[in-house]
């Protein structure tokens, strides 16, 4: 799984019009899923972004998590982080997986990022076509790859 993390000071999406999903100071999280993942996946990169201290503490340094600031996420399926470009100038999703794995991970995400959370998490519709309105903080990005959290 490849996550791009944005520090949020809130964040939504939309769907034909009519807002699906919301969240407030937190992070917004764009999530690719490849054919090579597992729950195993979704359960190592869930816990290292609920604990990641990214929010700034008393001193402004950068040492509160969102569990710490009880902060809220949105996470919103995103194929197109599996985009392989080496060879000319059009992307091949090749990398990404089918849309049914693809689904199930992405739920079983936001199922246990909710759980480290103590509370819901917003949410896209999966495979829809999503306008996604970011109030970037910092700016505060970070990309994510599971597989460099998975101990082999």
């Amino acid at each position: 799984m490849i996550a791009v993390l944005q520090r949020v000071s809130g964040a939504s999406v939309t769907v034909e019009g009519r807002m699906v999903g919301e969240c407030k100071k937190g992070i917004a999280i764009l999530l690719g899923v490849s054919g090579e993942d597992t729950e195993k996946d979704a359960e190592v990169l869930s816990a290292k972004i609920a604990k990641l201290r990214i929010f700034s503490d008393e001193n402004d340094k950068m040492n509160l998590s969102l569990l710490d600031i009880d902060g809220e996420a949105l996470v919103v399926s995103n194929f197109t982080l599996l985009a392989n470009y080496k060879r000319g100038n059009r992307p091949d999703y090749m990398l990404a997986a089918a849309p049914a794995l693809a689904e199930r991970l992405y739920e079983e995400f936001c199922r246990l990022l909710s759980l480290q959370l103590g509370k819901p998490v917003g949410t896209g519709i999966f495979g829809a076509e999503m306008k996604v309105d970011i109030a970037g903080d910092g700016p505060i990005t970070i990309v994510m790859e599971s597989k460099t959290l998975i101990k082999k």
